[in-house]
């Protein structure tokens, strides 16, 4: 939804995929083709499971698996693709593989602790993820010992955890600064967001109760990407491209993901750029006190970025007093 209140040329990334060839299936089978051994091909997938929020390819292509891949995919007798998935003996797991055993459709059924791509803290060995974990370890024991497999799965588990602490504290930072009323600027002199409402970028999850984050009971504060303050696009850089390049490169293999590129690591920055900006503000602050200043936040952010175009400023021109949950066609439309 951050995405989509953009003008349509700014998105194309995103509409190319998210659209029809979502439901289509010629999208992995190929519309001129429709040659089942070319939808077994692993790279197959990169044309949209690629990119900073959901970086599937990058986090396969560089682990052990994808480097087995790239190396043997030549020889048909490493990987035969003509054969049927319930039949394939490859030397290494092709995205296929792994996500759709035996040839089922149902990407998702081969995942493990599904949470916004790793955005959400989440009880990773609670009993209601049991069965998916256990499905999880029976597909890397195809190849590999059950000890293994749950070994790298207590991997993820760790990587996950510790990426959750550091996002929280990052929030945490700019939560502090948007209470005490340092925020540049306050949701109250921005733009609209997309859902037409000015609540706080943040005040998501934990932060739904809180009536002091701006909102009543149980509103949610919608993402922004753009038309906020500083510190707000780190904290959603931080969980959004940061947090899930931990989970999928540790789901993946792919170590360079979870910690040198832009994994651990980036979060560890990203912590530092939320406090810097933190100390700043207050700092600021201060000083504009001192010299009796009072700070009125420039014209151009009550605008917005795009002007009309955003969807959140279409919405409270045309329907004042309204957001776009009150014009939804039904209950709960938003969450399915």
């Amino acid at each position: 939804a951050w995405s989509i209140e953009r003008p349509p040329g700014d998105t194309a990334g995103c509409t190319f995929c998210h659209t029809s060839p979502e439901e289509r299936c010629s999208t992995c089978h190929q519309k001129h083709q429709f040659n089942p051994a070319v939808a077994r091909k692993s790279e197959q997938c990169k044309t949209c499971h690629w990119g900073k929020d959901h970086r599937d390819w990058e986090a396969y292509d560089i682990s052990i698996h994808g480097t087995v891949y790239q190396v043997n995919k030549w020889d048909p007798t490493q990987f035969d693709m003509s054969k049927k998935l319930a039949d394939a003996d490859y030397v290494g797991p092709t995205c296929q593989y792994c996500h759709m055993r035996g040839g089922h459709h149902n990407v998702q059924r081969l995942s493990t602790v599904y949470t916004s791509m790793g955005m959400s803290n989440a009880d990773r060995g609670a009993p209601l993820w049991k069965e998916k974990r256990d499905t999880w370890v029976s597909v890397c024991d195809d190849c590999h010992s059950p000890r293994f497999a749950r070994e790298n799965l207590q991997a993820m588990d760790e990587a996950c955890k510790d990426a959750g602490l550091k996002y929280t504290e990052t929030f945490k930072v700019a939560e502090n600064l948007m209470l005490d009323g340092m925020g540049e600027p306050m949701p109250k002199d921005l733009a609209p967001d997309w859902s037409g409402q000015h609540i706080w970028s943040l005040k998501i999850g934990a932060y739904h109760e809180g009536e002091k984050h701006g909102g009543k009971k149980g509103e949610s504060g919608e993402f922004r990407m753009s038309n906020c303050s500083d510190i707000e696009r780190v904290c959603f850089e931080s969980v959004g491209y940061w947090m899930t390049y931990i989970f999928k490169g540790m789901a993946h293999g792919s170590w360079n993901d979870a910690t040198y590129c832009d994994g651990s690591f980036g979060m560890d920055r990203w912590l530092v750029k939320a406090k810097a900006a933190s100390e700043q503000a207050r700092r600021f602050t201060a000083l504009e006190k001192k010299a009796g200043i009072n700070w009125v936040p420039s014209e151009f952010w009550r605008k917005g970025d795009y002007l009309d175009q955003l969807s959140g400023m279409k919405i409270v021109k045309e329907f004042p007093g309204k957001t776009i949950f009150d014009l939804c066609p039904e209950p709960g439309w938003l969450d399915t």
